[in-house]
Protein backbone atom coordinates (compact mmCIF):
# COMPACT_ATOMS: atom_id res chain seq x y z
CA UNK A 1 0.00 0.00 0.00
CA UNK A 2 1.42 3.59 -1.16
CA UNK A 3 1.41 5.74 1.38
CA UNK A 4 0.05 9.52 0.15
CA UNK A 5 2.05 12.33 0.65
CA UNK A 6 0.14 14.78 2.79
CA UNK A 7 0.09 18.30 0.68
CA UNK A 8 -0.14 20.32 3.74
CA UNK A 9 3.36 19.49 4.97
CA UNK A 10 4.87 19.81 1.73
CA UNK A 11 3.78 23.84 2.29
CA UNK A 12 4.93 23.98 5.70
CA UNK A 13 8.36 22.75 4.81
CA UNK A 14 8.73 24.89 1.46
CA UNK A 15 7.64 27.78 4.07
CA UNK A 16 9.99 27.26 6.22
CA UNK A 17 12.86 26.97 3.91
CA UNK A 18 11.40 30.07 2.11
CA UNK A 19 11.74 32.19 5.37
CA UNK A 20 14.92 30.74 6.62
CA UNK A 21 16.31 31.33 3.08
CA UNK A 22 14.87 35.43 3.19
CA UNK A 23 16.24 35.63 7.08
CA UNK A 24 19.63 34.99 5.85
CA UNK A 25 19.14 37.01 2.58
CA UNK A 26 18.34 39.92 4.58
CA UNK A 27 21.64 39.37 7.29
CA UNK A 28 24.27 39.08 4.22
CA UNK A 29 22.16 42.44 2.89
CA UNK A 30 22.58 44.10 6.32
CA UNK A 31 26.28 43.17 6.29
CA UNK A 32 26.98 44.33 2.48
CA UNK A 33 25.79 47.52 3.64
CA UNK A 34 27.29 47.55 6.60
CA UNK A 35 30.94 47.42 5.00
CA UNK A 36 30.06 49.40 2.56
CA UNK A 37 28.77 52.46 4.59
CA UNK A 38 32.34 52.04 6.78
CA UNK A 39 34.25 52.75 3.45
CA UNK A 40 31.95 55.16 1.61
CA UNK A 41 30.66 58.03 4.19
CA UNK A 42 27.19 59.74 2.88
CA UNK A 43 24.21 62.09 4.46
CA UNK A 44 21.03 62.30 2.86
CA UNK A 45 19.25 66.13 3.12
CA UNK A 46 16.28 65.80 2.06
CA UNK A 47 15.11 69.65 3.15
CA UNK A 48 14.15 71.87 0.68
CA UNK A 49 16.88 74.74 1.97
CA UNK A 50 19.64 72.13 2.32
CA UNK A 51 19.35 73.21 6.61
CA UNK A 52 21.41 70.18 7.00
CA UNK A 53 24.21 70.26 4.38
CA UNK A 54 27.79 71.87 5.37
CA UNK A 55 30.07 73.70 3.33
CA UNK A 56 32.67 72.48 1.84
CA UNK A 57 35.01 75.07 3.52
CA UNK A 58 33.26 73.92 6.88
CA UNK A 59 33.80 69.93 6.52
CA UNK A 60 37.52 70.77 5.25
CA UNK A 61 38.28 72.55 8.95
CA UNK A 62 36.34 69.64 10.77
CA UNK A 63 38.17 66.82 8.85
CA UNK A 64 41.23 68.82 9.74
CA UNK A 65 41.19 68.98 13.19
CA UNK A 66 44.50 67.69 15.11
CA UNK A 67 42.73 68.68 18.76
CA UNK A 68 40.09 68.31 20.87
CA UNK A 69 36.81 71.20 20.60
CA UNK A 70 34.66 71.15 23.31
CA UNK A 71 31.19 73.30 22.72
CA UNK A 72 29.59 74.53 26.07
CA UNK A 73 25.89 75.60 24.74
CA UNK A 74 24.04 77.06 27.21
CA UNK A 75 20.45 77.15 25.97
CA UNK A 76 18.63 74.65 28.30
CA UNK A 77 16.09 74.58 30.59
CA UNK A 78 12.49 76.11 30.46
CA UNK A 79 12.70 78.16 26.93
CA UNK A 80 9.82 80.32 24.80
CA UNK A 81 9.01 78.06 21.92
CA UNK A 82 11.64 80.10 19.75
CA UNK A 83 14.63 79.64 21.48
CA UNK A 84 13.57 75.68 21.75
CA UNK A 85 13.65 76.14 18.22
CA UNK A 86 17.49 77.58 18.25
CA UNK A 87 18.19 75.06 20.61
CA UNK A 88 17.16 72.11 18.14
CA UNK A 89 18.79 73.43 15.82
CA UNK A 90 22.20 74.22 17.17
CA UNK A 91 21.97 70.29 18.34
CA UNK A 92 21.51 69.42 14.71
CA UNK A 93 24.31 71.67 13.58
CA UNK A 94 26.90 70.28 16.27
CA UNK A 95 25.88 66.39 14.87
CA UNK A 96 26.20 67.61 11.61
CA UNK A 97 29.70 68.84 13.02
CA UNK A 98 30.47 65.70 14.79
CA UNK A 99 29.72 63.59 11.44
CA UNK A 100 33.28 64.91 9.96
CA UNK A 101 35.53 65.95 12.86
CA UNK A 102 35.00 62.74 14.67
CA UNK A 103 35.83 61.98 17.72
CA UNK A 104 37.71 65.34 17.69
CA UNK A 105 34.19 67.28 18.50
CA UNK A 106 32.17 66.74 21.84
CA UNK A 107 29.37 69.35 23.00
CA UNK A 108 27.14 69.79 26.08
CA UNK A 109 23.97 71.58 26.67
CA UNK A 110 23.96 73.62 30.07
CA UNK A 111 21.44 75.19 31.91
CA UNK A 112 22.71 77.99 33.52
CA UNK A 113 20.30 78.17 36.14
CA UNK A 114 19.56 74.41 37.15
CA UNK A 115 20.58 73.44 41.06
CA UNK A 116 21.56 76.68 42.02
CA UNK A 117 20.83 79.09 44.79
CA UNK A 118 20.67 83.47 43.66
CA UNK A 119 24.14 83.89 44.66
CA UNK A 120 25.95 81.15 42.73
CA UNK A 121 23.58 81.87 39.28
CA UNK A 122 24.25 85.26 39.94
CA UNK A 123 28.04 84.44 39.80
CA UNK A 124 27.97 82.31 36.96
CA UNK A 125 25.82 85.04 34.96
CA UNK A 126 28.72 87.47 35.35
CA UNK A 127 31.66 84.74 34.45
CA UNK A 128 29.39 84.29 31.47
CA UNK A 129 28.93 87.80 30.63
CA UNK A 130 32.67 88.46 31.22
CA UNK A 131 33.45 85.42 28.59
CA UNK A 132 31.59 87.64 25.98
CA UNK A 133 28.36 85.79 26.12
CA UNK A 134 25.37 88.34 26.17
CA UNK A 135 22.18 87.24 27.65
CA UNK A 136 18.40 88.31 26.68
CA UNK A 137 15.61 89.02 29.09
CA UNK A 138 12.93 87.47 27.69
CA UNK A 139 9.06 88.08 29.19
CA UNK A 140 6.29 86.00 28.50
CA UNK A 141 2.76 86.11 28.98
CA UNK A 142 0.51 83.60 30.26
CA UNK A 143 -3.35 82.87 29.56
CA UNK A 144 -4.18 84.52 32.72
CA UNK A 145 -2.54 87.70 31.98
CA UNK A 146 0.97 87.32 34.22
CA UNK A 147 4.08 88.23 32.81
CA UNK A 148 7.35 86.06 33.73
CA UNK A 149 10.85 87.10 33.11
CA UNK A 150 13.67 84.73 32.31
CA UNK A 151 17.30 85.64 31.38
CA UNK A 152 18.57 83.28 28.23
CA UNK A 153 22.22 83.31 27.11
CA UNK A 154 21.65 82.39 23.77
CA UNK A 155 24.62 81.39 23.00
CA UNK A 156 27.86 79.08 23.32
CA UNK A 157 31.65 78.59 24.64
CA UNK A 158 34.08 76.66 22.41
CA UNK A 159 37.03 75.39 23.57
CA UNK A 160 39.88 74.43 21.62
CA UNK A 161 43.55 73.17 23.24
CA UNK A 162 42.94 74.90 26.25
CA UNK A 163 41.33 78.28 24.21
CA UNK A 164 37.97 79.62 24.85
CA UNK A 165 35.96 81.89 22.34
CA UNK A 166 31.93 82.80 22.97
CA UNK A 167 30.02 82.62 20.57
CA UNK A 168 26.28 84.44 20.25
CA UNK A 169 23.61 83.09 18.41
CA UNK A 170 20.90 85.53 18.52
CA UNK A 171 20.47 88.40 16.43
CA UNK A 172 18.55 90.76 18.18
CA UNK A 173 17.11 93.52 15.52
CA UNK A 174 14.24 95.72 16.98
CA UNK A 175 12.98 96.58 13.56
CA UNK A 176 11.69 93.09 13.21
CA UNK A 177 9.33 90.84 14.62
CA UNK A 178 11.06 88.38 17.11
CA UNK A 179 10.39 85.26 15.02
CA UNK A 180 12.22 86.99 11.97
CA UNK A 181 15.32 87.59 14.39
CA UNK A 182 14.94 84.13 15.83
CA UNK A 183 15.24 82.65 11.80
CA UNK A 184 17.95 84.40 10.63
CA UNK A 185 19.94 83.50 14.17
CA UNK A 186 19.45 80.18 12.85
CA UNK A 187 20.66 80.94 9.74
CA UNK A 188 23.92 82.22 10.92
CA UNK A 189 24.80 79.51 12.89
CA UNK A 190 27.02 77.00 10.71
CA UNK A 191 28.84 80.60 10.16
CA UNK A 192 29.00 81.16 14.00
CA UNK A 193 30.63 78.24 15.19
CA UNK A 194 32.32 76.93 12.39
CA UNK A 195 34.40 80.68 12.29
CA UNK A 196 35.27 80.34 16.08
CA UNK A 197 36.93 76.68 15.34
CA UNK A 198 38.94 78.19 12.99
CA UNK A 199 40.07 81.15 14.76
CA UNK A 200 41.00 79.10 17.45
CA UNK A 201 42.29 76.24 15.90
CA UNK A 202 44.29 78.12 12.71
CA UNK A 203 48.46 78.08 12.63
CA UNK A 204 48.48 81.75 11.46
CA UNK A 205 47.27 85.11 13.65
CA UNK A 206 47.19 87.67 11.16
CA UNK A 207 47.80 91.06 11.95
CA UNK A 208 46.08 94.12 11.50
CA UNK A 209 47.00 97.96 12.46
CA UNK A 210 45.15 101.10 13.30
CA UNK A 211 46.73 103.92 11.42
CA UNK A 212 48.30 107.14 13.48
CA UNK A 213 49.61 110.51 12.35
CA UNK A 214 46.65 111.67 10.49
CA UNK A 215 44.86 112.93 13.42
CA UNK A 216 42.71 109.26 13.74
CA UNK A 217 40.52 108.13 16.57
CA UNK A 218 42.91 107.78 19.93
CA UNK A 219 42.43 104.19 21.22
CA UNK A 220 40.10 104.60 23.93
CA UNK A 221 37.44 105.86 21.46
CA UNK A 222 37.67 102.36 19.54
CA UNK A 223 38.72 100.76 22.53
CA UNK A 224 35.54 98.65 22.51
CA UNK A 225 36.11 97.80 18.60
CA UNK A 226 39.78 96.48 19.44
CA UNK A 227 38.84 93.83 22.15
CA UNK A 228 36.53 92.42 19.67
CA UNK A 229 39.01 92.55 16.51
CA UNK A 230 41.39 91.13 19.14
CA UNK A 231 39.57 88.12 19.30
CA UNK A 232 40.98 87.13 16.28
CA UNK A 233 43.84 89.43 14.92
CA UNK A 234 46.80 90.56 16.58
CA UNK A 235 46.26 94.80 17.11
CA UNK A 236 48.91 96.86 16.45
CA UNK A 237 49.26 100.72 16.07
CA UNK A 238 51.41 102.92 14.57
CA UNK A 239 52.49 106.01 12.27
CA UNK A 240 52.94 104.91 8.38
CA UNK A 241 55.64 107.64 7.94
CA UNK A 242 56.12 107.11 4.17
CA UNK A 243 58.07 104.46 4.66
CA UNK A 244 57.49 101.63 1.51
CA UNK A 245 57.23 98.06 3.16
CA UNK A 246 55.93 99.25 6.56
CA UNK A 247 52.54 98.17 6.28
CA UNK A 248 53.08 94.37 4.35
CA UNK A 249 52.96 92.34 7.70
CA UNK A 250 49.58 93.60 8.00
CA UNK A 251 46.34 91.45 6.38
CA UNK A 252 44.27 94.45 6.85
CA UNK A 253 44.47 98.32 7.78
CA UNK A 254 42.27 100.59 9.41
CA UNK A 255 42.03 104.27 9.06
CA UNK A 256 39.59 105.72 11.40
CA UNK A 257 38.21 109.25 11.04
CA UNK A 258 41.17 111.02 9.82
CA UNK A 259 41.51 114.96 10.31
CA UNK A 260 44.57 115.52 8.53
CA UNK A 261 45.61 115.34 5.27
CA UNK A 262 47.82 112.43 3.60
CA UNK A 263 51.01 113.10 2.76
CA UNK A 264 51.88 112.00 -0.62
CA UNK A 265 54.49 109.24 0.53
CA UNK A 266 51.85 107.95 3.11
CA UNK A 267 49.21 108.16 0.28
CA UNK A 268 52.10 105.81 -1.83
CA UNK A 269 52.87 103.34 0.88
CA UNK A 270 49.27 102.69 1.07
CA UNK A 271 48.71 102.85 -2.50
CA UNK A 272 51.00 100.16 -2.75
CA UNK A 273 50.11 97.70 0.27
CA UNK A 274 46.91 97.69 -1.85
CA UNK A 275 48.63 96.24 -5.15
CA UNK A 276 50.24 93.88 -3.26
CA UNK A 277 47.21 92.58 -1.57
CA UNK A 278 46.56 94.30 1.51
CA UNK A 279 43.24 95.11 2.75
CA UNK A 280 42.18 98.72 3.55
CA UNK A 281 38.78 99.76 5.85
CA UNK A 282 38.70 103.51 5.06
CA UNK A 283 35.93 105.37 8.07
CA UNK A 284 36.60 108.82 6.88
CA UNK A 285 34.40 112.03 7.23
CA UNK A 286 34.47 114.05 4.10
CA UNK A 287 32.89 117.65 6.63
CA UNK A 288 34.10 118.62 9.58
CA UNK A 289 31.58 119.12 12.88
CA UNK A 290 32.49 120.11 16.28
CA UNK A 291 30.10 117.53 17.99
CA UNK A 292 31.07 119.29 21.67
CA UNK A 293 30.42 123.20 20.31
CA UNK A 294 26.28 121.94 19.33
CA UNK A 295 26.26 120.27 22.73
CA UNK A 296 27.00 123.13 24.82
CA UNK A 297 26.15 126.07 22.92
CA UNK A 298 23.31 124.39 21.23
CA UNK A 299 24.68 125.40 17.42
CA UNK A 300 28.54 124.07 15.48
CA UNK A 301 29.37 124.76 11.76
CA UNK A 302 29.90 121.83 9.69
CA UNK A 303 32.55 122.73 7.24
CA UNK A 304 34.30 120.60 4.71
CA UNK A 305 37.88 119.15 5.35
CA UNK A 306 40.52 118.14 2.70
CA UNK A 307 42.00 115.13 3.82
CA UNK A 308 43.96 114.67 0.32
CA UNK A 309 42.52 111.38 -0.83
CA UNK A 310 40.00 112.32 -3.10
CA UNK A 311 42.07 111.24 -6.04
CA UNK A 312 43.25 108.54 -4.61
CA UNK A 313 39.71 107.38 -3.73
CA UNK A 314 38.51 108.40 -7.14
CA UNK A 315 41.03 105.96 -9.17
CA UNK A 316 39.41 103.27 -7.06
CA UNK A 317 36.29 103.79 -7.68
CA UNK A 318 34.53 106.28 -4.89
CA UNK A 319 33.92 109.79 -4.67
CA UNK A 320 32.51 111.21 -0.80
CA UNK A 321 30.21 114.37 -1.53
CA UNK A 322 30.90 117.33 0.73
CA UNK A 323 27.39 117.56 2.04
CA UNK A 324 25.65 116.38 5.74
CA UNK A 325 22.65 113.74 5.29
CA UNK A 326 19.72 113.60 7.06
CA UNK A 327 17.71 111.33 7.66
CA UNK A 328 13.87 110.56 8.92
CA UNK A 329 14.95 107.13 10.82
CA UNK A 330 17.69 108.22 13.25
CA UNK A 331 18.81 108.32 16.27
CA UNK A 332 18.22 110.70 19.65
CA UNK A 333 19.76 113.11 21.12
CA UNK A 334 18.95 115.03 24.49
CA UNK A 335 17.40 118.70 24.43
CA UNK A 336 16.77 121.08 27.49
CA UNK A 337 13.22 121.54 26.97
CA UNK A 338 12.75 124.15 30.55
CA UNK A 339 12.16 127.90 30.64
CA UNK A 340 15.64 129.72 30.71
CA UNK A 341 16.46 130.61 34.13
CA UNK A 342 14.46 127.05 35.33
CA UNK A 343 17.14 123.90 36.27
CA UNK A 344 17.78 121.73 33.07
CA UNK A 345 15.46 119.10 32.01
CA UNK A 346 16.66 116.90 29.20
CA UNK A 347 14.33 115.05 26.60
CA UNK A 348 15.04 112.81 24.07
CA UNK A 349 14.40 114.13 20.34
CA UNK A 350 15.28 112.48 16.75
CA UNK A 351 18.37 114.45 15.39
CA UNK A 352 18.31 113.85 11.76
CA UNK A 353 21.89 114.16 11.37
CA UNK A 354 22.27 110.67 13.19
CA UNK A 355 21.08 108.46 10.54
CA UNK A 356 20.32 105.03 11.06
CA UNK A 357 21.84 103.55 8.23
CA UNK A 358 20.33 99.69 6.57
CA UNK A 359 22.70 97.43 6.41
CA UNK A 360 22.42 95.56 2.66
CA UNK A 361 21.65 91.94 1.57
CA UNK A 362 25.72 91.09 1.35
CA UNK A 363 26.84 88.17 3.52
CA UNK A 364 29.20 90.70 5.80
CA UNK A 365 26.26 93.19 6.48
CA UNK A 366 23.40 90.32 5.95
CA UNK A 367 20.96 90.56 9.37
CA UNK A 368 22.37 93.09 11.03
CA UNK A 369 20.95 95.32 13.47
CA UNK A 370 20.84 99.07 12.06
CA UNK A 371 24.08 100.78 12.04
CA UNK A 372 24.06 103.97 14.28
CA UNK A 373 25.98 107.27 12.47
CA UNK A 374 27.27 110.76 13.28
CA UNK A 375 27.46 113.40 10.14
CA UNK A 376 27.46 111.15 7.91
CA UNK A 377 28.25 112.48 4.63
CA UNK A 378 27.07 110.67 1.23
CA UNK A 379 28.59 108.47 -1.28
CA UNK A 380 29.02 107.89 -4.81
CA UNK A 381 30.60 105.26 -7.05
CA UNK A 382 32.27 105.95 -10.22
CA UNK A 383 33.89 104.24 -12.91
CA UNK A 384 37.16 103.24 -11.25
CA UNK A 385 40.49 101.70 -13.21
CA UNK A 386 40.87 98.36 -13.42
CA UNK A 387 38.52 95.63 -12.94
CA UNK A 388 36.44 96.51 -9.89
CA UNK A 389 32.96 95.11 -8.35
CA UNK A 390 31.09 97.18 -6.57
CA UNK A 391 28.72 95.92 -3.58
CA UNK A 392 26.56 98.71 -1.33
CA UNK A 393 26.48 97.34 1.82
CA UNK A 394 25.09 100.66 4.13
CA UNK A 395 21.92 102.74 3.13
CA UNK A 396 19.77 105.84 4.50
CA UNK A 397 16.10 105.17 4.34
CA UNK A 398 13.73 106.03 1.76
CA UNK A 399 13.09 109.92 3.59
CA UNK A 400 16.49 111.45 3.39
CA UNK A 401 18.09 114.49 2.15
CA UNK A 402 21.36 116.21 2.13
CA UNK A 403 22.62 120.05 3.23
CA UNK A 404 25.51 121.24 1.52
CA UNK A 405 28.38 122.61 3.76
CA UNK A 406 29.36 125.40 4.96
CA UNK A 407 26.39 125.26 6.92
CA UNK A 408 25.16 126.26 10.66
CA UNK A 409 23.95 123.09 12.83
CA UNK A 410 21.65 124.02 15.62
CA UNK A 411 19.49 121.91 17.71
CA UNK A 412 16.51 124.82 16.80
CA UNK A 413 16.25 122.64 13.91
CA UNK A 414 14.77 120.03 16.14
CA UNK A 415 11.47 122.49 17.38
CA UNK A 416 11.09 122.93 13.19
CA UNK A 417 11.64 120.03 11.23
CA UNK A 418 11.28 119.45 7.89
CA UNK A 419 8.21 118.22 5.75
CA UNK A 420 8.06 114.58 4.56
CA UNK A 421 8.23 116.04 0.68
CA UNK A 422 11.91 117.69 1.73
CA UNK A 423 13.62 114.17 1.96
CA UNK A 424 13.73 113.91 -1.51
CA UNK A 425 17.21 111.69 -1.70
CA UNK A 426 16.16 108.31 -0.98
CA UNK A 427 18.13 105.35 0.14
CA UNK A 428 21.78 107.59 0.10
CA UNK A 429 24.82 105.02 -0.32
CA UNK A 430 27.08 105.31 2.70
CA UNK A 431 29.28 102.10 2.94
CA UNK A 432 30.63 100.25 -0.64
CA UNK A 433 33.14 97.23 -1.12
CA UNK A 434 35.15 97.33 -3.44
CA UNK A 435 36.39 94.13 -5.12
CA UNK A 436 39.27 92.89 -7.99
CA UNK A 437 42.01 94.47 -9.64
CA UNK A 438 43.10 98.05 -8.75
CA UNK A 439 45.12 100.55 -10.94
CA UNK A 440 47.58 101.97 -8.90
CA UNK A 441 46.65 106.05 -8.00
CA UNK A 442 50.28 106.56 -9.04
CA UNK A 443 50.33 105.31 -12.70
CA UNK A 444 51.93 107.57 -15.04
CA UNK A 445 53.68 109.85 -12.14
CA UNK A 446 56.90 110.28 -11.17
CA UNK A 447 57.66 108.00 -8.18
CA UNK A 448 60.79 110.07 -7.16
CA UNK A 449 59.18 112.79 -6.54
CA UNK A 450 56.74 111.21 -4.02
CA UNK A 451 59.36 108.91 -1.99
CA UNK A 452 63.33 109.54 -2.15
CA UNK A 453 65.41 107.00 -1.32
CA UNK A 454 65.34 102.88 -2.02
CA UNK A 455 62.35 101.42 -2.61
CA UNK A 456 60.64 98.26 -3.65
CA UNK A 457 59.36 98.24 -7.39
CA UNK A 458 56.84 100.15 -8.32
CA UNK A 459 53.36 98.05 -9.08
CA UNK A 460 50.97 99.26 -11.78
CA UNK A 461 48.30 96.82 -10.77
CA UNK A 462 47.32 95.23 -8.16
CA UNK A 463 46.47 91.49 -7.54
CA UNK A 464 43.09 90.36 -6.38
CA UNK A 465 41.93 92.30 -3.17
CA UNK A 466 39.32 94.22 -1.35
CA UNK A 467 39.08 97.37 0.54
CA UNK A 468 35.79 98.83 2.12
CA UNK A 469 34.74 102.67 2.38
CA UNK A 470 32.41 103.75 5.14
CA UNK A 471 31.65 108.15 4.56
CA UNK A 472 31.49 107.95 8.46
CA UNK A 473 34.51 108.55 10.91
CA UNK A 474 32.04 107.69 13.82
CA UNK A 475 30.60 104.66 13.05
CA UNK A 476 33.55 102.99 14.49
CA UNK A 477 33.99 105.04 17.84
CA UNK A 478 32.26 104.40 21.38
CA UNK A 479 32.04 106.57 23.75
CA UNK A 480 33.56 107.03 27.05
CA UNK A 481 33.52 107.91 30.66
CA UNK A 482 35.55 109.37 33.23
CA UNK A 483 36.69 106.65 36.08
CA UNK A 484 38.52 108.57 38.35
CA UNK A 485 41.88 109.33 36.66
CA UNK A 486 41.14 106.56 34.01
CA UNK A 487 39.28 106.88 30.51
CA UNK A 488 36.52 104.02 30.47
CA UNK A 489 35.48 103.12 26.90
CA UNK A 490 31.66 102.24 26.28
CA UNK A 491 30.14 99.74 24.02
CA UNK A 492 30.12 100.22 20.67
CA UNK A 493 26.59 101.22 19.04
CA UNK A 494 25.41 101.83 22.67
CA UNK A 495 22.34 104.58 22.93
CA UNK A 496 22.54 105.96 26.39
CA UNK A 497 18.97 107.17 26.06
CA UNK A 498 17.26 104.37 24.79
CA UNK A 499 19.67 101.62 25.89
CA UNK A 500 19.59 100.22 22.43
CA UNK A 501 22.69 98.75 21.05
CA UNK A 502 23.02 99.09 17.32
CA UNK A 503 25.06 96.96 14.73
CA UNK A 504 28.44 98.95 14.60
CA UNK A 505 30.76 96.93 16.53
CA UNK A 506 28.88 93.20 14.67
CA UNK A 507 29.60 95.60 11.31
CA UNK A 508 33.37 96.48 12.32
CA UNK A 509 34.23 92.63 13.33
CA UNK A 510 32.39 91.23 10.39
CA UNK A 511 34.13 94.16 7.45
CA UNK A 512 37.76 93.02 8.93
CA UNK A 513 36.61 89.49 9.20
CA UNK A 514 35.61 89.60 5.33
CA UNK A 515 38.65 91.91 4.32
CA UNK A 516 40.72 88.90 5.47
CA UNK A 517 38.75 85.53 4.85
CA UNK A 518 40.93 83.70 2.71
CA UNK A 519 38.66 80.68 3.26
CA UNK A 520 35.40 82.72 2.12
CA UNK A 521 33.84 81.61 5.34
CA UNK A 522 31.91 84.85 5.50
CA UNK A 523 30.11 83.29 2.15
CA UNK A 524 28.11 81.35 4.78
CA UNK A 525 25.97 83.75 6.31
CA UNK A 526 24.22 84.01 3.28
CA UNK A 527 22.45 81.09 3.50
CA UNK A 528 18.47 81.42 3.85
CA UNK A 529 15.91 79.65 5.88
CA UNK A 530 12.56 80.20 4.96
CA UNK A 531 10.04 81.70 7.56
CA UNK A 532 7.08 79.50 7.24
CA UNK A 533 4.55 80.84 9.96
CA UNK A 534 1.23 79.67 10.58
CA UNK A 535 -1.70 82.05 10.60
CA UNK A 536 -2.40 82.45 14.16
CA UNK A 537 -6.29 83.40 13.49
CA UNK A 538 -6.85 80.40 11.94
CA UNK A 539 -5.19 78.33 13.97
CA UNK A 540 -7.01 79.68 16.98
CA UNK A 541 -10.77 79.75 15.08
CA UNK A 542 -10.07 75.85 13.67
CA UNK A 543 -8.13 74.54 17.01
CA UNK A 544 -11.11 71.91 17.98
CA UNK A 545 -11.19 71.02 14.64
CA UNK A 546 -7.59 70.03 13.94
CA UNK A 547 -7.22 68.82 17.54
CA UNK A 548 -10.25 66.33 16.90
CA UNK A 549 -8.46 65.66 12.91
CA UNK A 550 -5.49 65.03 14.59
CA UNK A 551 -6.63 62.46 17.60
CA UNK A 552 -9.11 60.42 15.32
CA UNK A 553 -7.62 60.29 11.94
CA UNK A 554 -4.89 58.43 12.87
CA UNK A 555 -7.02 55.91 15.48
CA UNK A 556 -9.59 55.84 12.47
CA UNK A 557 -6.60 54.98 10.00
CA UNK A 558 -5.51 51.76 11.97
CA UNK A 559 -8.81 50.66 12.74
CA UNK A 560 -9.38 50.86 8.59
CA UNK A 561 -6.11 48.74 8.17
CA UNK A 562 -6.62 46.40 10.38
CA UNK A 563 -10.13 45.19 8.90
CA UNK A 564 -8.40 45.50 5.47
CA UNK A 565 -5.24 43.29 6.88
CA UNK A 566 -8.09 40.36 8.54
CA UNK A 567 -10.05 40.33 5.25
CA UNK A 568 -7.18 39.52 3.42
CA UNK A 569 -5.89 37.13 5.57
CA UNK A 570 -9.29 35.40 6.29
CA UNK A 571 -9.30 35.23 2.33
CA UNK A 572 -6.23 33.34 2.16
CA UNK A 573 -5.72 31.37 4.43
CA UNK A 574 -9.36 30.59 4.48
CA UNK A 575 -9.20 29.54 0.60
CA UNK A 576 -6.19 27.10 1.80
CA UNK A 577 -7.91 25.77 4.44
CA UNK A 578 -10.53 24.77 2.07
CA UNK A 579 -8.02 22.99 -0.24
CA UNK A 580 -6.72 21.39 2.94
CA UNK A 581 -10.43 19.91 3.90
CA UNK A 582 -11.16 18.60 0.46
CA UNK A 583 -7.77 16.80 -0.26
Amino acid sequence: MVKKQDPGSDNRRRLVLRNVTGFFLMILVLLVLGVISSRWFFRLDLTAEKRFTLSPKTKSILRDLNKDVYVRVYLKGEMPVGFKRMQTAVKDMLDEFRAYAGRHLTYEFINPAEGKDTKERNKLYKSLIAKGLRPTDVQQRDKEGAISSRIIFPGAIVNYNGMEMAVNFLNNNPSLPAAVNLNHSIEGIEYDLIHSIRSLSADTVYHIAFTEGHGELPEPEVEDAEKALARYFTIDRGVIGGKPGILDKYAAVIIAKPTKPFSKADKYVLDQYLMQGGKILWLLDKVAVDADSLMYASFTFAVPTDLNLSDMLFKYGVRLEGSLIQDMRCAMVPVNTAVVGNAPHYVPAPWPYFPLMAPQKHPLSRNLNLVRGEFVNPLDTVEGNGDITKTVLLRTSRYSRTRGAPVMISLEEIKRPPTEKEFNRPHLITGVLLEGTFESAFHNRMIPAVISGPHPPFLDRSVPTRMIVISDGDVIRNKVRRAGDKWVALPLGQDRLTQQTYGNKDFIVNAVNYLVDENDLMELRGREFRLRLLDREKVAAGRLYWQLFNTLIPVLLIVIAGIVVNMIRRRKYGVSLQKRNKG
